[in-house]
């Protein structure tokens, strides 16, 4: 999806929040003065020609890269967007509405560009762990000035007034750039993106959709795109208005997009947003949390130990807010899952497994089925202090034997014998199995002159 014009229109990353942007401080910005008002008939027009003059320098768009652009132009470009900046803070006189046009034609021109091609480093650099490798572009000291502008004009101005310049081919330019690799950026489009939501109601459903499209390209056609955790955020904040019960458009958003984002396997970038996002729903709906269970166990992760980690944590916190009426359909797959992740070979997933045994819900939740559960969670507990190559893992098991051998010492030693008895019946299936082996080669021993070639004797003419 690329931009289109055809409609008027640091450092290392500040953390910021919705809040924070939305209650931006009045000061203004120090540049060089607007031209002020004269006195008598001509005032006016002199200030809104000194307006036009200025919005029209910032037109002008730089690289920051090619030798040939004068730092000085760059500077001035600089000042001038300052000076806007100012202008829209100013709680003087409301904005005339000439300079609608002119103002969104600049925010268009500034920030509708085509982005560079991705870095090798773009997946790491949205790590939150790793701001010091995000990638910057050059472009942000004026960038940054211009969604402040575009910020303040969805802020300050009435929607109806903005509804010509801010439609539907705006509003699909602004997703683009949350491909953008630089962190500070996605987080100025972020609460752009966000007001222009709440401000103009009647985009909302198409903002929806618009948004659902990026998700599900990247789920199941490319599995790169720099700003998901953004539009996640987005959402969180958008499902925390909805209403109860739900919409069943709501609930499709979440079997079809939220429950997929989670098979990407760059998902531990936005795990933090989507499991924020999934929450609100079983919050909401208590009764939807067999279909979120059931969904990200159909996602599970077969070689990526970090995914495994990160779900293994979402699904403890889901449990805090299911329904408990559901407790006994999901003990088992959730248990069992669970039980197969204590003997995994990375010590990290196995004891992230065992930890969840520390949670008190989870614990109530498996007693619902016990004759269901023990036997599986037994399993996978002996089968850890016998053959698990770590420690500290085969230290935690223990811990968890003991616990489980107080909830229901009579059911812990049925577990026990029947995992002898099906141990020891393997035992003897395997010894038959031998048996029938080493019959079938004396057999073939026996008759193995059958098999050989018969012999040849090669008379020379000679």
């Amino acid at each position: 999806m690329g931009i289109r014009r055809d409609s008027p229109k640091n450092s290392p990353r500040k953390k910021t929040t919705l809040k924070h942007l939305f209650d931006l401080d009045p000061k203004p910005y120090v540049g060089s003065p607007l031209p002020s008002p004269r006195r008598g008939g001509g005032g006016t027009d002199y200030e809104h020609d000194g307006i036009l003059s200025t919005i029209s320098y910032c037109n002008s768009v730089f690289t920051f890269t090619d030798p040939q652009e004068s730092p000085s132009q760059q500077d001035l470009k600089r000042l001038k967007l300052m000076d806007v900046v100012s202008l829209l803070k100013s709680p003087k006189k409301p904005l005339h509405e000439q300079l609608f046009s002119p103002l969104m034609s600049m925010v268009s021109v500034n920030l509708f560009r085509p982005l560079p091609p991705p870095s090798k480093t773009s997946i790491v650099s949205a790590l939150p762990d790793d701001e010091e490798l995000s990638t910057f572009t050059p472009l942000w000291p004026h960038l940054q000035l211009v969604y402040d502008i575009l910020l303040r004009l969805v802020l300050n101005v009435d929607s109806k007034k903005l509804k010509d310049y801010i439609d539907h081919q705006f509003i699909r330019n602004l997703l683009y750039l949350f491909q953008s690799e630089d962190p500070r950026e996605r987080e100025s489009l972020k609460n752009v993106f966000h007001r222009i939501y709440s401000r103009f109601t009647s985009y909302r459903s198409f903002m929806r959709k618009a948004m659902n499209e990026v998700f599900l390209r990247y789920v199941f056609e490319t599995e790169k795109h720099c700003g998901i955790g953004e539009l996640l955020e987005i959402w969180g904040s958008i499902i925390n208005g909805f209403g109860v019960p739900l919409k069943e458009e709501h609930k499709l958003f979440l079997m079809r997009v939220l429950l997929p984002l989670h098979k990407p396997k760059g998902l531990q970038v936005y795990h933090r947003q989507l499991a924020y996002c999934v929450s609100q729903f079983v919050q909401k709906e208590p009764a939807l949390g067999g279909v979120v269970v059931r969904g990200i166990l159909r996602y599970w992760p077969i070689t990526n130990c970090h995914k495994e980690v990160l779900l293994i944590g979402e699904l403890e916190e889901l449990v805090e807010n299911i329904d408990p009426d559901q407790y006994r359909t999901l003990a088992l797959p959730l248990c069992s899952r669970i039980a197969r992740c204590f003997n995994s070979c990375n010590s990290q997933v196995a004891e992230r497994a065992l930890y969840v045994w520390n949670n008190e819900q989870f614990v109530k939740m498996a007693s619902e089925a016990m004759e269901e559960v023990f036997p599986v969670v037994v399993e996978g507990m002996e089968r850890n202090l016998k053959l698990h190559w770590s420690k500290s893992v085969k230290q935690l098991t223990e811990n968890v034997k003991a616990m489980l051998e107080e909830m229901d010492p009579p059911l812990y030693d049925k577990c026990l014998r029947e995992i002898h008895h099906r141990e020891s019946e393997a035992h003897r299936e395997h010894i038959k199995r031998q048996q029938k082996w080493d019959q079938i080669e004396t057999a073939a021993a026996r008759h193995s002159h059958f098999l050989q070639p018969t012999k040849t004797i090669c008379v020379s003419s000679h």
